[in-house]
C-alpha cells in the first residue's frame, strides 16, 4: 500500500489524533499509542522488516516533540508547569536520552517489542498497586540531585522506548519525588520536549548510514509519516490538557495504569508468539 494513499494518510491522521489527545491528557507524550500503532501500520506500508521497529521508535520520538510542546503550552497555562524542577529534569533528560537510543540501537526488533511491553505492564501494576499520600508543593521542593535522577531516567527510557518518558518520569515525581499528579504532567510534559529532541537526533544519527531504510527516511526517523501525524497531534494536545484538568487525581492515576496495562500485554505477547 503506497505510503501517500488516502487510506494511509486517513490512518496516520488518525493515529495523531489519538497521540495527541493522550499526550496532553496523560502528560506521556503520545508513544506509549504511537509505537503499538506504527508497528501495526508499518507493515501496510510495506516498511522494511529488519528496520521497522527502530523506525517506529525514531518517528514517534520526532513527532512526540511538537506535541510535548503544545502539551507544555497548554498545562503551563493552567499553572501545572514549575520550570526551576523542569530545569533539574531536562539536565538529566539530555544525558539519558542519548544514553537510551544509543543502547537500543543495540537491539533486535522482537527484544525491543517485548522489554517495551513489560515495561508498560510494570508500570501500570505500581500505580494500581502503590497509594502514595501526596503531600503540597510548598511543603518541600525537590532537591536538583534527585530531579537530574528522575529526568535521566526518564530520558533514557524515553530514547530507548521511543515513547517520550512520561511513563516514567510521571510515576517517579508522583511516588519519589511526592509531586501532585497534574503538577508532574504538566512538567512531565516540558521534559518530554528536551528527551524527545535528543532522542530523535540520536535516532537519525544512528539510521543514517543503513541501507534497508523506509522511502523518505533521514535514519530512523520517516519524515512523511512524522509530518502527517504531527500536524493532527498539536492540536488534539490541547483538547487532552483541558481534560485532564478537570478530571480528579484518582481517576487520572486508574486510567493511566489500564491504558498501560493493556498496551503493554498486547505488545509483549505479539512479540512472543
Amino acid at each position: 500500500m503506497a505510503l501517500f494513499s488516502p487510506f494511509v494518510i486517513a490512518l496516520l491522521l488518525f493515529m495523531g489524533a489519538a497521540a495527541g489527545f493522550l499526550a496532553g491528557l496523560l502528560g506521556i507524550g503520545g508513544g506509549v499509542i504511537l509505537v503499538p500503532l506504527f508497528l501495526w501500520g508499518f507493515p501496510l506500508i510495506e516498511f522494511p522488516e529488519s528496520t521497522l521497529v527502530h523506525t517506529a521508535l525514531g518517528t514517534s520520538l520526532a513527532i512526540i516533540l511538537p506535541t510535548a510542546i503544545s502539551s507544555t503550552l497548554g498545562h503551563r497555562k493552567r499553572g501545572n508547569v514549575d520550570w526551576r524542577m523542569v530545569g533539574g529534569l531536562a539536565l538529566g533528560g539530555i544525558g539519558g536520552a542519548l544514553i537510551g537510543s544509543s543502547l537500543a540501537s543495540l537491539f533486535s526488533g522482537d527484544s525491543m517489542r517485548v522489554s517495551f511491553g513489560c515495561m508498560l505492564i510494570l508500570v501500570g501494576l505500581k500505580f494500581i498497586l502503590f497509594r502514595p499520600h501526596l503531600p503540597l508543593l510548598t511543603e518541600k521542593r525537590p532537591s536538583w540531585p534527585s530531579l537530574g535522577l528522575v529526568g535521566c531516567t526518564g530520558g533514557a527510557f524515553s530514547a530507548f522506548f521511543g515513547i517520550g518518558g512520561g511513563v516514567i518520569a510521571v510515576p517517579l515525581m508522583v511516588i519519589f519525588l511526592r509531586q501532585p499528579i497534574h503538577l508532574a504532567l504538566g512538567n512531565s510534559s516540558a521534559l518530554i520536549v528536551v528527551s524527545s529532541f535528543f532522542g530523535a537526533l540520536s535516532y537519525v544519527f544512528h539510521g543514517w548510514a543503513l541501507p534497508d531504510l523506509s522511502t523518505y527516511a533521514m535514519g530512523y526517523v520517516n519524515v512523511p509519516v512524522a509530518t502527517f501525524v504531527s500536524v493532527v497531534a498539536i492540536g488534539s494536545a490541547r483538547l487532552g490538557v483541558r481534560l485532564a484538568t478537570r478530571t480528579p487525581q484518582d481517576k487520572l492515576m486508574k486510567g493511566f495504569a489500564v491504558l498501560l496495562i493493556l498496551i503493554g500485554s498486547r505488545m509483549a505477547t505479539v512479540a512472543l508468539f
